[in-house]
């Protein structure tokens, strides 16, 4: 069994894991659970879901798409994931019953250290070229090591100032920002454009990688604007969005000469989670747009439902869209498998369903309408969606492994 398919399950059962969790938490607003704290619980949810789903599926993909075959069959990086696997597990079981605490910071500042040796192996062994796709690939991971630069000053700030400070709650979203925006969305559009990397403008290449990435470095002016109160950070910001939105435009006409050959080559499940993603993508886009108007970006952070509607709309819809298919499209999960298709249409149902019942519960919020009625059942019956989704889709590649070893 290739130790890539392995690490492939591992990362769908971390997945499952971190979905489990935001189903607990559903849930506690029907049925109060006395022995879980609801705060412990989020910060295992979103830290398993961030560096145990995301995180590993994208270390996967780049060893197996950029590293040289000969390169990935070192031990080093079998034994680096596993490393990293581990730092996972020790986050899932150490911040539901603590929270922040020691045993949690030591596995999370392990995962931190264990990424930048993944870097360094990254820029040592990928083959050299000017392809847009290592572009983005190279500065993803640049953008993922500025992200935990605010990390390290985590501690010095709460010691000094408290977790309530303006620098601490900077810090935070420094470090989000730029784990979301710059290493993950850049991370998964690298290997989605190594799939047409021979088939796509090198000037158009060049216009939407120079706007995406200084779209990203104004765009962190936006969560910052939430602390302090300097208005030069809200006409930053709406430059940002602006440059942004310029930069898809590019990217959509890059993909727009691809359009037959997704037609042609792609199966159905792979064409519709592509879909998804690409989808989801301008609507975040879109969204961002509308934080140019000052009483919307008052809101935004204020709302939670917006706020996890976006969260979501990022690693769920765009993240995870890609990524699923990347792995459809490559043959890495059975595409003939029913339970697959079937996982997939459950996840995706119930990802289109939470996001509705999310903005729209936020917009009637705006409005000053309260609560929908049946709000919170709806929403925890569309979350077990998402968790069947993922238990078939792990199902089906339990069953490809055993068919193999039969074999």
């Amino acid at each position: 069994m290739n130790s890539q398919k392995v690490w492939i399950v591992c990362c769908f059962f971390n997945f499952l894991i971190a979905c489990f969790f935001g189903l607990v938490m559903r849930l506690m607003y029907l049925f109060p659970i006395y022995f879980l704290n609801y705060s412990f619980l989020l910060h295992a949810h979103s830290h398993v879901a961030m560096l145990g789903w995301v995180y590993l599926m994208v270390y996967v993909l780049v060893v197996h798409f950029f590293i040289p075959k000969e390169k990935s069959q070192k031990p080093i990086y079998n034994r680096l994931f596993w490393l990293t696997e581990f730092s996972v597990i020790g986050m899932m079981i150490a911040f539901p019953i603590q929270g922040y605490a020691l045993f949690s910071i030591i596995f999370s500042t392990m995962h931190i250290l264990l990424s930048y040796i993944f870097c360094c192996l990254v820029w040592k062994d990928c083959s050299r070229g000017k392809t847009l796709a290592q572009k983005l690939l190279f500065t993803s991971m640049l953008f993922m090591i500025l992200s935990t630069c605010s990390v390290w000053c985590l501690g010095p700030a709460v010691n000094a100032l408290g977790k309530q400070s303006a620098f601490y709650q900077i810090a935070i979203q420094f470090f989000l920002h730029f784990q979301f925006n710059g290493w993950f969305i850049l991370a998964v559009l690298a290997l989605f454009l190594k799939q047409f990397q021979d088939k796509i403008d090198a000037v158009k290449c060049k216009k939407f990688y120079f706007a995406l990435v200084v779209s990203t470095l104004l765009t962190v002016s936006f969560p910052i604007r939430w602390f302090v109160g300097y208005d030069l950070l809200n006409f930053i910001n709406a430059f940002g969005v602006l440059v942004q939105f310029l930069a898809f435009i590019y990217f959509y006409k890059l993909l727009k000469p691809q359009i037959n050959h997704f037609k042609n080559s792609l199966d159905k499940n792979t064409k519709e989670v592509y879909s998804l993603a690409l989808y989801s993508l301008f609507l975040k886009a879109g969204i961002q747009l509308l934080t140019i108007f000052p009483n919307l970006t008052e809101v935004s952070h204020q709302i939670r439902y917006f706020v996890i509607g976006f969260i979501h709309l990022t690693t769920l819809g765009i993240i995870t869209g890609f990524l699923f298919g990347i792995l459809l499209q490559n043959k890495m999960l059975s595409a003939n498998s029913l339970i697959l298709k079937t996982g997939i249409k459950c996840f995706i149902l119930g990802y289109i369903a939470t996001e509705v019942l999310l903005f729209l519960q936020g917009w009637l919020f705006f409005f000053g309408k309260g609560t929908m009625v049946y709000y919170y059942q709806s929403i925890l019956i569309f979350s077990l969606l998402l968790v069947l989704g993922l238990i078939l889709i792990i199902k089906s590649l339990i069953n490809k492994k055993q068919d193999q070893i039969s074999a």
